[in-house]
């Protein structure tokens, strides 16, 4: 066989697999493409109607304090009208001791935490303390914010 005739001999069967490569099949992307896109505005819809309720509080605020590393703490709420809440649920002070006691059973640290508003009667933040100590918190600790740099002045009045 002529070396000629063989070099296109290949070529042609190399043109033939060539061709049979162009025409492999390619799956069709857009239905999925689709249902993702559907997916998406799904989730984007219904993630709107979740709301969040939140009880307003003015905290005090504290010249040295440590930031919280804890956040599965039980923790009482009292608010500026001196109505306690627990998990977002008010709840009344002859109750509070009751609902500790269940809260505490769970909790392998037995601290309440108790954040107030900063107008609220001393008389109720001691129910509060009580009332923790009576269902067997061991510890009770008092959540403030931290005092900014602004609103901090120094006391510079001094008499002797």
């Amino acid at each position: 066989m002529n070396p000629m005739r063989r070099l296109i001999t290949v070529m042609v069967l190399f043109m033939q697999f060539e061709g049979r490569r162009r025409t492999s099949h390619i799956p069709n992307l857009t239905p999925l493409i689709d249902i993702v896109f559907l997916l998406l505005v799904f989730f984007m819809l219904t993630s709107h109607f979740v709301k969040d309720e939140v009880i307003n509080i003015d905290l005090p605020e504290a010249e040295s304090s440590d930031p919280l590393d804890e956040p599965k703490q039980i923790e009482v709420i009292i608010n500026e009208d001196s109505e306690l809440s627990i998990d977002g649920e008010i709840v009344t002070e002859e109750d509070l001791v009751i609902i500790l006691v269940e809260k505490l059973k769970n909790q392998d640290e037995k601290v309440v935490r108790i954040r107030g508003d900063k107008h609220v009667d001393l008389e109720v933040a001691i129910s509060a303390f009580d009332a923790a100590r009576k269902a067997g918190a061991v510890g009770v600790d008092i959540v403030t914010t931290q005092e900014t740099s602004s609103t901090k002045q120094p006391n510079l009045d001094i008499k002797q």
